[in-house]
């Protein structure tokens, strides 16, 4: 028996042609998913480390910081006596209070009236009320504020006798100032810094012995 050879058929060409289509598909489509995924890794990456950065300068260079308030000296300008020892009733005294005011903030710390208020064993002497102004950014302002203190209030005190017997007066002051830091309008605080002042008064030389402040901040 004579086995005939069977000879297959070739597959016709338009069918090759579609399998090398779709095998050319399949690469393009594995290609266009491998870099859509590169990059929505790098978006992804990218948008990570952009949040670390904005909350790292959130906690660091944006973060508003308290000014600070200092009392450098006060200056007598106008003091007169009764037998080098007493106010001269009618005559008040006068004050310069040299106060400088530190803004470690990388914006400008915008502050309105201050006030300032002198107090002899509790009681009011003398108050003043200084213009706004504007520290600037990392900058220290300086600014001398004028206290008029009323002698006859002094005057009316028991104590002022004795306490001038030793030569020195021991008075307490009171400052506050108010104001806004503001960083690309959007962290944006309010601030109110306050300071508590104790000075001894030489009345012979009529000058500031010592001081001592305490300062607070609200933020």
């Amino acid at each position: 028996m004579v086995e005939r050879d069977q000879v297959r058929p070739l597959a016709p060409a338009t069918d090759r042609l579609s399998r090398d289509d779709d095998d050319t598909a399949l690469r393009h489509k594995q290609s266009s998913k491998r870099t859509c995924i590169k990059c929505c890794g790098c978006v992804t990456a990218l948008l990570l480390i952009t949040a670390i950065v904005i909350i790292i300068l959130i906690f660091t260079v944006f973060r508003v910081k308290e000014p600070k308030i200092k009392l450098n000296g006060f200056t007598i300008t106008r003091l007169e006596l009764i037998n080098g020892t007493i106010p001269k009733p009618g005559v008040n005294m006068s004050l310069i209070a040299d106060v400088s005011v530190k803004n470690p903030n990388v914006a400008s710390f915008k502050y309105l009236n201050t006030t300032t208020n002198l107090y002899y064993r509790g009681s009011l002497v003398g108050e003043v009320r200084g213009p706004p102004g504007r520290a600037k950014a990392r900058r220290t302002l300086r600014m001398n504020i004028t206290v008029d203190v009323i002698t006859d209030r002094l005057l009316s005190d028991p104590n002022l006798i004795t306490d001038a017997g030793t030569g020195l007066l021991t008075m307490d002051s009171y400052s506050r100032i108010g104001g806004r830091v503001n960083i690309l309008n959007i962290f944006k605080r309010h601030v109110i810094v306050r300071m508590n002042c104790t000075m001894r008064v030489n009345i012979s030389s009529q000058a500031i012995d010592g001081q001592k402040c305490k300062r607070k901040v609200d933020i």
